[in-house]
């Protein structure tokens, strides 16, 4: 069902207790290969903080714009790997 917005509203009845049991287990697993991935990679963390930092600093005017030319940076890559690198010191 389309709400306000776009918005859809969930239909919990859709879902059979079986189906409901495998979305959750399937969330969690989800959840827990998302969090290994993420400490198994702490550029990651490194990368999204330095864009909203100089977003809140900076505060552009088209954020879409501003994304792509932070995230096309042909020096992002040594940016990001040195301040990888104080982190971990």
């Amino acid at each position: 069902m389309a709400g306000k917005g776009n918005l859809v509203k969930l239909d919990v009845g859709v879902l059979n207790a079986e189906q409901q049991e495998k979305l959750r287990q399937f969330k969690i697993k989800t959840r827990i290969d998302n969090e290994k991935y993420l400490r198994s990679h702490p550029e990651v963390e490194v990368l999204v903080g330095d864009f909203l930092r100089d977003v809140l600093l900076k505060k552009p005017a088209d954020i879409q714009e501003f994304a792509s030319d932070h995230f096309t940076n042909p020096n992002l890559h040594a940016v990001i790997g040195s301040n990888v690198e104080g982190n971990m010191e």
